[in-house]
């Protein structure tokens, strides 16, 4: 995939491998570009979950067999040069929905936020459906701290 313009350099090489990693289905490397504190927001959740390992047990999960036809269509990157958008298009448990990842990196290229937002309201439901049944109560104890 190519690059969008205006990230930084550190940011860009990550973004190279979160691509790599979506194309894979494997979340190997995603460590390595993942702050310890990184913060994920899930779409089907108010609270966020602290931690590169949440963001791990997350994205792992999804990359596990729910998600059919995954792709990314669009990027946007802020003027900062430190976050990206990227809007894609899947099928979970036979729903076709349309989404947005929301990734904000470091100065050192790490993830330090990453938020999922997806429509319509009955693939949600599938996907919180299916991400309770997988790793409702795993998940549950990265939950952040008022």
């Amino acid at each position: 995939m190519t690059q969008p313009s205006g990230l930084r350099p550190a940011a860009a090489s990550s973004l190279t491998i979160w691509h790599e990693i979506v194309a894979s289905q494997s979340i190997a490397a995603l460590r390595s570009i993942t702050h310890e504190q990184a913060i994920f927001r899930s779409p089907v959740a108010h609270t966020a979950y602290e931690g590169a390992d949440a963001l791990l047990l997350a994205i792992g999960t999804v990359m596990r067999g729910f998600f059919g036809d995954f792709t990314y269509h669009r990027t946007a990157v802020t003027a900062d040069g430190l976050n990206v958008v990227l809007e894609f298009a899947a099928t979970v448990e036979g729903k076709q929905v349309k989404g947005i990842d929301f990734i904000r990196f470091d100065e050192q290229g790490l993830i330090r936020e990453f938020e999922v937002m997806i429509r319509p309201l009955s693939g949600l439901q599938a996907l919180a459906a299916e991400m309770g049944r997988r790793v409702g109560q795993d998940i549950a104890a990265f939950k952040a701290k008022a």
